[in-house]
């Protein structure tokens, strides 16, 4: 179960701003075997000047187009499987018109008992959810 924050610059249309999560979820859905429900998606715009992402050294700049991504995630996967989503989301993302220059992803992981989905209890350490597999 992911949870997926994504941040932009303002401009883009809603339909755009779907489509950008939609990309983003079906990597997951494809790399991660994960349910088609566990769509928790936090998309922000910001006005210009508030998303600074330079090139680290890389070589590129990128655009105003910069799509920030943080994806917070049970740990287990190996890196492989991390490596193997990153490339399938710039592939989606590629496919909605955001280029490999402007996709900026952070990956965060955590335990099942990091998680609360409601009513201040921990379901998956209650046993409400079952733990997702790896």
């Amino acid at each position: 179960m992911p949870l997926v924050r994504v941040d932009v610059n303002q401009g883009r249309s809603p339909k755009d701003l779907a489509a950008i999560s939609r990309a983003i979820h079906d990597a997951i859905l494809t790399e991660y075997g994960i349910p088609e429900r566990d769509y928790f998606h936090i998309l922000t715009e910001h006005p210009q000047g508030q998303i600074v992402a330079q090139d680290a050294g890389l070589g590129f700049e990128r655009s105003s187009g910069v799509v920030m991504i943080q994806i917070f995630t049970q740990g287990g996967r190996s890196q492989v499987a991390k490596s193997s989503l990153f490339e399938a989301i710039a592939s989606g993302l590629a496919g909605v018109g955001i280029a490999g220059e402007d996709v900026f992803l952070g990956y965060v992981e955590n335990t099942a008992g990091d998680w609360s989905f409601g009513f201040g209890r921990s379901q998956y350490v209650t046993g409400e959810l079952a733990v997702p597999r790896k």
